[in-house]
């Protein structure tokens, strides 16, 4: 018996469910990302490079900061990906002429005219990815992962001020 609980653990502490909701979350996510990554490589794009056009095509010129924190990627990753954007045409640096520092992203026009072309198929790619579920559903989804990443932000924040 007492085997028994070292391999299963406690059965009172909620782990097993806490463990297996993070399993069906990381598979639900994995899936429904394979959809997108396959529409937007279709164009020759990673899925962070559409994230970068995306937000600079919806937002409008940002700092490069700004475009990090929307894509949540590392300061080195979101120069690599402006750099292969830039080479490709599709994305400028511009200075900033309040601050000798800063420098937005912004597209080029071909870049606007590649997203304007592709957004709608995009979009529809990730609409049948999530068809398994009815709008309410959908909302409800929303809710919840809201929820959970608010309570695990402020779990890490806990966390982390503890140490």
């Amino acid at each position: 018996m007492a085997d028994e609980e070292n391999r299963s653990g406690p059965a009172d502490d909620g782990w097993a469910l806490a463990l297996k909701t993070w399993v069906v979350l990381a598979r639900a996510f994995n899936a429904v990302h394979a959809h997108a990554r396959a529409d937007v490589a279709r164009h020759g794009l990673t899925i962070a490079e559409f994230a970068v056009l995306e937000a600079l095509f919806h937002k409008g010129p940002l700092l490069l900061g700004e475009v990090q924190r929307k894509i949540l990627v590392s300061s080195g990753g979101i120069t690599y990906l402006i750099d292969r954007l830039a080479a490709r045409g599709l994305v400028e640096r511009r200075p900033s002429s309040h601050d000798r520092r800063a420098v937005y992203a912004a597209l080029t026009e071909q870049g606007e005219a590649l997203v304007r072309s592709i957004f709608p198929q995009h979009a529809r790619a990730v609409q049948r990815a999530l068809a398994g579920i009815d709008d309410r559903e959908k909302a409800e989804v929303i809710r919840l992962l809201r929820k959970l990443g608010m309570a695990a932000t402020e779990r890490e924040s806990g966390d982390a001020a503890a140490d």
